[in-house]
């Protein structure tokens, strides 16, 4: 009912609201119902005297592969914590995370899973319907029925699907005093999907931090279209009692087993703050 009215898709009318909302919770529905036996397959709906054939688009530069995300979350379920602007794109589409968390964990996998900003689309061709999970980083614009239009994407959730616990300051403050006792475990990691296409970006913490205070700038910089269309953002934590050599050490062997895993990467760019820094030379 409401594909057809979407207009430019640049200016929220209730018909644009009804679809993004449509695309939004049916890909969440459809990825989690009944453990996921849906996902990914053609499946024929039936309703109101009416037969739909609903099938998901492949992979493409600016489409994402349907079985990479494990789970979708939609953009208002997120608590935006630590992020005092929201990096919000209005646009045509269901905005929504995509959560990729697998058995064993991947390497370099936050243990919460890589999220990325997902962009859900419904094209009909008369009852024959396909669902897009579009990569608004990649492609700001998409051709949804019939015309280009800008896409829908919050960039900002992703980064808040992983929230910091309720006593963050005291967590830097444990992890300088006695890192033995620091939540999290030493290494590099990857908040968002691995892409060779796009330079990444290290960032290592001071002196009784935690990798949430890059948060506020991580979110800056993908406010960007050009940063966030040419870098990629690591992480390395770290308890910050570690003798500096040693914190060295294992940030250097991290970054070697990137250069192992992932051998066509561009070269990285570490951003480090006070201790960070040091750790960097």
């Amino acid at each position: 009912m409401t594909a057809p009215l979407l207009g430019s898709g640049s200016q929220e009318t209730p018909a644009v609201n009804t679809y993004n909302s449509a695309c939004g919770e049916l890909t969440v529905l459809l990825r989690s119902s009944e453990g996921g036996r849906l996902w990914n397959h053609p499946v024929t709906l039936t309703g109101n005297n009416s037969t739909y054939h609903l099938r998901l688009e492949p992979a493409s530069h600016a489409v994402w592969t349907p079985n990479y995300f494990t789970s979708f979350e939609l953009e208002q379920q997120i608590k935006e914590k630590l992020i005092r602007k929201e990096n919000i794109h209005k646009g045509v589409g269901g905005a929504l995370v995509g959560v990729r968390k697998v058995n064993p964990p991947e390497k370099f996998a936050p243990p919460r899973g890589i999220t990325a900003a997902v962009t859900a689309t419904l094209d009909f061709h008369g009852k024959d319907a396909t669902l897009a999970l579009r990569r608004p980083a990649k492609q700001p614009t998409a051709t949804v029925e019939g015309k280009t239009r800008p896409l829908a994407a919050n960039f900002s959730a992703p980064m808040s699907y992983y929230q910091p616990p309720g006593n963050l300051m005291f967590v830097g403050l444990l992890g300088g005093f006695n890192a033995t006792k620091y939540p999290a475990p030493t290494g590099l990691y990857f908040m968002q999907p691995y892409d060779p296409d796009r330079i990444p970006l290290v960032f290592v913490h001071g002196l009784f931090s935690t990798p949430f205070t890059w948060v506020q700038t991580i979110n800056g910089l993908q406010a960007d279209p050009e940063i966030r269309k040419h870098y990629q953002f690591w992480i390395f934590a770290y308890p910050t009692g570690n003798p500096i050599l040693y914190s060295a050490l294992r940030l250097r062997e991290e970054l070697a087993k990137a250069d192992q895993l992932y051998p066509n990467h561009k070269p990285y760019i570490v951003v480090g703050h006070s201790m960070g820094g040091m750790l960097t030379n």
